[in-house]
C-alpha cells in the first residue's frame, strides 16, 4: 500500500470514528429522556389529581349550602303546620316537607360519595408525590452518569479530531480534494476494502482482470462499478 492510499485509509477510519459518536452521545442524551419523559407524566397526573379533587371539593361544598338550605326549608315547614286551615294545605306541606327530606338524603348521600373520591385521589395523590420525588432523584443521579459519559465520548472524539487535522496537513492536497468528492455522495466509505475480489462499498465483485490492475498497481485505485477509493487489507485486518 502506498502512501497515499495508507494516508487515505486512515483518514477515513477517523471520519468513520467521529461519526460514530454521535449515536452514542444520542444514546445516552435518550436515556436521560426517558427518565424525564415519566417525572413530566407523573407531574401531568399529579396536576389533573388536584383538579380532580377540587372538583369534588367544590361540589361538596355546593351540597353543603345545598344542605343546609334544605333543612332551614325543613324548619320553615314545620313552622306552618300551625297555620294549616284544610286537609289539603296540611297534604301540601307533608309533600313538600318528603320532596325536602329526600333531597336531604341524595345530598348526604352525595356528600359521602365526594368524600370517598376525595380521599382515594389524595391517597393516589401522596403516592405519586412519592414516586416524582423518587424518579427525580433517579434523574439526577442519571444527569451526573451521563453527562461523565458525553464527557469521556467528546474527550475521545476531539482526541480523533485533533489525529485527523494532524493527518490532513500531510496529505496531498489534490488526493484529499479526490478524497472530499467521493465522500460527498458515499458518507463515511469513500474508502471501502476489498475482500474475496469484491468491493466492501457496493458489493460488486471485480472481475478477475480488473482485480489482477488491482493489485498490482501502486496507485490508488477505484471500483469500477461504484468509483469508491479501495485497498486490500492486511492480514490482522481481515475476518
Amino acid at each position: 500500500m502506498n502512501k497515499h492510499l495508507e494516508q487515505l485509509v486512515k483518514l477515513s477510519k477517523f471520519d468513520k470514528e467521529i461519526i460514530g459518536f454521535e449515536p452514542q452521545i444520542k444514546e445516552q442524551n435518550d436515556k436521560l429522556k426517558v427518565f424525564l419523559k415519566t417525572v413530566d407524566e407523573l407531574n401531568k397526573k399529579i396536576d389533573k389529581l388536584h383538579i380532580e379533587i377540587d372538583e369534588a371539593k367544590n361540589k361538596r361544598i355546593k351540597n353543603d349550602i345545598h344542605l343546609k338550605e334544605l333543612t332551614d326549608r325543613i324548619k320553615e315547614i314545620n313552622t306552618k303546620y300551625d297555620s294549616v286551615k284544610n286537609e289539603k294545605e296540611a297534604k301540601a306541606l307533608q309533600l313538600e316537607e318528603e320532596i325536602a327530606k329526600e333531597q336531604i338524603a341524595f345530598a348526604n348521600n352525595e356528600i359521602i360519595r365526594l368524600d370517598e373520591i376525595s380521599s382515594s385521589k389524595e391517597k393516589i395523590l401522596e403516592e405519586l408525590k412519592t414516586e416524582v420525588i423518587q424518579e427525580e432523584a433517579d434523574v439526577e443521579e442519571l444527569k451526573s452518569v451521563i453527562s461523565k459519559n458525553i464527557e469521556d465520548l467528546e474527550s475521545k472524539k476531539e482526541d480523533i479530531y485533533k489525529k485527523k487535522s494532524e493527518l490532513v496537513e500531510q496529505i496531498d492536497g489534490k488526493i484529499l480534494a479526490f478524497y472530499e468528492k467521493i465522500k460527498r455522495w458515499t458518507g463515511n466509505s469513500a474508502v471501502v476494502a476489498i475482500k474475496k475480489q469484491a468491493c466492501y462499498g457496493c458489493h460488486m465483485k471485480l472481475t478477475n482482470r480488473a482485480y489482477s490492475d488491482f493489485l498490482l498497481t501502486e496507485e490508488i485505485f477505484t471500483c469500477p462499478h461504484c468509483g469508491r477509493i479501495i485497498y486490500k487489507e492486511e492480514e490482522e485486518d481481515q475476518e
